[in-house]
């Protein structure tokens, strides 16, 4: 052989090997397509369709209480068009078996095609993410209690629109009343077994419908699926319910008879359908990887059993979808400030003044947190390699961030969470975090300062994690400081900010407190007096107003100075910014920028909702 020749594993032309052949005639079919290795196929594996409903179950669970209950009450409105056609048709038909039912599916399209919310829907989504101990069992449940109010309350109103509405015609009207009938008629039992063969089609119809690629593959499963509950004389609890209002309104039927045994077997049956014989099935032929691609980290970031018990009074109820922090705070005397930023590239005032807070404290940590809202009704079906994007992505933001932290002399941590409620996750960081405080930024740019929060009752319910400091910038500076105070733990966390703002940035105190009229003046001074020698800011300029009007006169002294410090009232500052209910002159009409101050309080329930009567 010349040394010109190629070697024989190198020359195009030659024979491969005979167990080479042998090999690659197994690999191919019939067809010569190939039977192994990477090919594209045309359908999810098990694994991939658990995740699209892991990521649409993270948009319902997380979802506000009154989005959510309203897409339910338009889908408990919906099953109206299934009974009125039902209804109709079993009466022009003769009541046909066939031809009466074919119109029965279109309510159940409407919802399904059309994102709405319905009970035995959410017998596959919240569970799924419930058994991956990504959301709480509390969590759980609050799901199913407002789409089950809304699903009953649309339905309701559908049986009164059909009853009093003249819809029906009068062989309609006698048909919709034997229909109503017979399922009061039906045995408990019956009832209840009925109804889970149900709750099994409606489980399997979401499955396959996220298995789905197409719309039209969706719309041949929804019907045909749907169209077996009638054919099968099955039980759907929405429709149920409107039958029995209608029943109710008739004067046919009492409504504890009504709930009790017609409507309550019907729910159980649903509920224990939907989840043990398809929603557990599904779960456990998925593979122990399937959370990879779907959430940072997988199974690594779960709920502990405490909290998946407990929700939100043992920590956290939800899981983010990316959650870089480590858990930090062990009780060793560290001062942890946290920061959530929402766009690290502008909100370096921020940064530098938590950095200025903690300073004043030996052992401070200052832990800013990127927090990116995902968007609602956005793809969330990561990959593994979009998952790595995001977390660099953010990385690289944040070293804005770092920079302007190393300039002080305090340790600094950065993370990163993707969530699609990002207030909520601000409470959760700061309570993993043990954090002493909380510097956030307020304003429209912000996703949590669109004046809505998605667990309002839990935040409202329960004491902030820590001291939680809250900036409306306005070009900050710290130079000239107003300290309005009537006392109270709020205006002693201000007290703490105006000292450090003293010691550390040399800024200029003064003290303001309003009384009601020039007879109150003197006890306004003692007062004041005495407050500003106990917070050590007797050095400190202190004006007593004598006019009764906080907020005026609040207002009148902010034109002489920067920055306004405020505490919270009674019914706090985080609940009153989260309803887009603090009308306050001094927030939105100085040129100054504003600082809200609340302590973590004992106040009651009653309290923090109403304020004292």
């Amino acid at each position: 052989m010349s040394n010109s020749d190629p070697p024989d594993q190198m020359r195009p032309d030659r024979d491969p090997p005979e167990h080479e052949q042998v090999r690659e005639a197994v690999e191919r079919s019939r067809s010569g397509a190939p039977a192994v290795g990477a090919v594209v196929r045309d359908r999810f594996s098990s694994d991939e369709i658990f995740q699209r409903i892991v990521a649409a179950a993270d948009e319902e669970i997380t979802s506000g209480s009154r989005e959510l209950f309203f897409s339910a009450l338009a889908a408990g409105f919906a099953i109206t068009i299934t009974f009125l056609l039902y209804a109709s048709l079993t009466a022009s038909t003769n009541g046909h078996p066939i031809l009466s039912k074919l119109l029965y599916p279109l309510g159940f399209i409407y919802i399904i095609i059309g994102g709405y919310q319905l009970y035995t829907e959410n017998t596959l989504p919240p569970v799924a993410l419930t058994l991956e101990r990504l959301a709480s069992i509390p969590a759980l449940l609050r799901h199913w209690s407002i789409v089950l109010a809304g699903n009953f309350a649309g339905g309701a109103l559908g049986a009164v629109a059909l009853s009093w509405g003249g819809v029906f015609d009068e062989p309609a009207a006698t048909a919709a009343m034997e229909l109503a009938e017979k399922g009061v008629a039906t045995p408990w039992w019956s009832l209840f077994t009925k109804a889970a063969f149900a709750g099994l089609i409606v489980a399997g119809v979401v499955w396959i419908v996220y298995a789905s690629q197409d719309t039209i593959s969706r719309l041949v499963v929804v019907y045909m699926a749907f169209l077996a509950i009638p054919l099968g004389n099955l039980f759907h609890v929405v429709v149920s319910f409107t039958e029995m209002v209608y029943m109710v309104l008739a004067g046919e039927l009492a409504l504890v008879v009504g709930v009790t045994e017609f409507v309550l077997p019907v729910l159980l049956g649903n509920t224990i359908g939907g989840i043990v014989l398809v929603t557990v099935v599904n779960y456990f032929q998925t593979s122990e990887r399937r959370l990879e691609s779907a959430r940072f980290e997988g199974a690594d970031r779960q709920l502990s059993i405490r909290e998946w018990l407990l929700g939100s009074r043992a920590g956290r109820s939800y899981v983010p979808l990316i959650d870089t922090a480590e858990t930090h705070g062990t009780g060793n005397g560290d001062y942890r400030v946290v920061v959530p930023i929402a766009n690290p590239r502008t909100e370096s005032t921020i940064v530098d003044l938590a950095c200025t807070l903690a300073s004043s404290h030996e052992n401070a940590t200052v832990h800013a947190v990127h927090i990116v809202q995902m968007p609602g009704r956005a793809s969330m079906r990561y990959g593994a390699g979009q998952t790595d994007r995001i977390v660099s992505e953010s990385e690289q933001r944040m070293e804005t961030v770092r920079q302007r932290a190393r300039s002080y002399d305090v340790d600094y941590e950065t993370s990163t969470v993707v969530s699609h409620r990002s207030f909520e996750d601000i409470l959760h960081t700061a309570e993993r975090e043990r954090a002493d405080l909380v510097v956030l930024g307020w304003g429209d740019d912000r996703p949590w300062g669109e004046g809505r929060a998605e667990g309002r009752i839990d935040e409202l319910t329960s004491n902030l994690p820590s001291d939680f400091l809250i900036l409306k910038d306005r070009d900050l500076d710290t130079s000239r400081v107003l300290l309005p105070t009537a006392g109270g733990p709020d205006s002693d966390l201000s007290a703490e900010v105006a000292r450090t703002l003293r010691d550390h940035a040399d800024a200029e105190i003064t003290l303001q407190h309003v009384v009601a009229s020039p007879d109150d003046r003197e006890r306004g001074e003692q007062f004041l007096t005495e407050w500003a020698t106990e917070r050590d800011l007797e050095d400190a300029d202190l004006v007593v107003d004598d006019s009764g009007n906080v907020e005026r006169a609040i207002c009148r002294q902010a034109e002489d100075h920067s920055l306004i410090l405020i505490g919270a009232t009674e019914e706090g500052v985080i609940s009153r910014l989260m309803t887009d209910s603090l009308h306050m002159d001094v927030v939105n009409e100085v040129e100054s920028s504003v600082l809200l101050a609340e302590r973590p309080g004992g106040r009651t329930v009653f309290q923090r909702l109403f304020g004292h009567w």
